[in-house]
């Protein structure tokens, strides 16, 4: 048996609770000598393979909770009775068997109540009984374990989902002959983060588009994205001018993100009731792609600054004629970082050009789907940001 202060120190060097085979870390908190010797003999006898170490008060118990199970007394020097069960709870203890000479029922339920895994009387305890119980402790501490990451995991992925719902909407198209293909997918850890689209037609038969994106990555951002993306639509439900729109949206994003260089890059598109033509506003985002092939990028020369940029200028419409039939892609930059076999070249917008070319040539369907696998696989895995498409199309 070791003393609790060098066990800490040589615990904090490894965990063997990760190996099954390994001996289990046990801390015994008694200030008895001969109980403490009593313990260990009886763990001894149950062959029970345990690195005990052995604390004589409640705070030096504290400094050596990096084990697998703690053996408590709860008549100790600097504490007594549930208080210092309590005490040690509150302080990470990863499980408790109350071993103790204190008896009675009502101690015991009081005890299991408070958090403790067992409670063991001494003197009625023998070596199979102590062994059992560390054993069903440990287990059952495992086991609480699992089920708290499984819950943490369950209200991570239905936060995920609430936070895609708002990001990443369905398109409200009335007009069956337009064409509309959107998608999205997440960056490597699976997390959404700040990438945002929605399309809606107003009841005159315009059709806005708009595709954003937040600077940085992480729930924060996701969580203004989505609620940039709420605002645009609210905007555009309010009958907002689509030339004044960007300008508003721009309020909501200087009042509601967490840090003043929070910037987000957006393109828009609003596109009339005959489809002949198609205002582009872009505000620091890259240009959309008029899709062929070839496909070739739309102009810049009215792009505007980012929203949240504290410079001043505004955001003119640029306006396209777009005879016949024609279909515009829009994307965020997370499909133009994405390099090439992993290596330090990046896609780029020639590269990503010829993807959207190659995806083309297979057909006009799932375009945005075939796009965004053709990314990755060129990647080779899943993309480090997030990555956005939409394509309206009239005519094709």
């Amino acid at each position: 048996m070791t003393d609790v202060r060098a066990d800490a120190r040589r615990a904090s060097a490894s965990n063997p609770t990760e190996d099954r085979d390994a001996p289990l870390r046990l801390l015994l908190v008694e200030d008895d000598a001969g109980d403490a010797l009593l313990v260990e003999e009886l763990l001894q006898d149950a062959h029970l393979e345990v690195e005990l170490s052995w604390a004589r008060t409640l705070d030096e118990a504290l400094d050596g909770l990096d084990v697998d199970l703690v053996l408590l007394d709860l008549g100790l020097p600097d504490a007594v009775g549930i208080a210092a069960l309590e005490r040690l709870l509150g302080a990470g203890a990863p499980g408790v068997v109350v071993l103790t000479g204190l008896a009675g029922t009502d101690l015991g339920l009081e005890a299991v109540a408070a958090g403790a895994q067992d409670y063991l009387v001494k003197g009625e305890v023998d070596a199979e009984l102590l062994a059992r119980s560390v054993r069903y402790a440990i287990q059952r501490r495992h086991l609480e374990d699992a089920d708290r990451a499984l819950y943490r995991s369950l209200v991570r992925a239905e936060e995920v989902n609430r936070l895609e719902h708002a990001l990443l909407p369905t398109p409200a198209i009335l007009d069956e002959h337009l064409e509309v293909q959107v998608g999205y997918r997440a960056g490597r850890d699976g997390v959404l983060g700040g990438d945002f689209y929605d399309v809606f037609e107003r009841p005159d038969g315009t059709v806005l588009a708009l595709i954003g994106d937040v600077c940085g990555h992480g729930p924060d951002e996701a969580a203004l994205g989505a609620t940039l993306r709420t605002a645009w639509r609210t905007l555009v439900l309010a009958d907002i001018p689509a030339d004044g729109i960007l300008e508003l949206l721009e309020r909501v994003l200087i009042s509601e993100r967490a840090r003043p260089e929070i910037f987000t890059t957006v393109a828009m598109v609003c596109v009339p009731p005959d489809r002949a033509s198609v205002d582009l506003y872009l505000a620091g985002h890259p240009a959309p792609f008029l899709l062929g092939p070839p496909s070739t990028l739309l102009p810049t020369h009215a792009r505007g600054r980012a929203l949240g940029i504290p410079v001043s200028g505004s955001w003119a419409p640029m306006r396209l004629d777009l005879a016949g039939s024609w279909r515009i892609l829009l994307y965020t930059d997370g499909v133009l970082e994405a390099t090439v076999g992993g290596g330090r070249e990046r896609v780029g917008k020639a590269g990503f050009l010829s993807v959207v070319d190659d995806a083309l040539g297979v057909g006009h369907t799932d375009l945005v789907a075939r796009t965004l696998h053709a990314v990755r696989a060129l990647h080779g895995g899943d993309l480090v940001d997030d990555a956005a498409l939409v394509v309206l199309g009239w005519g094709a």
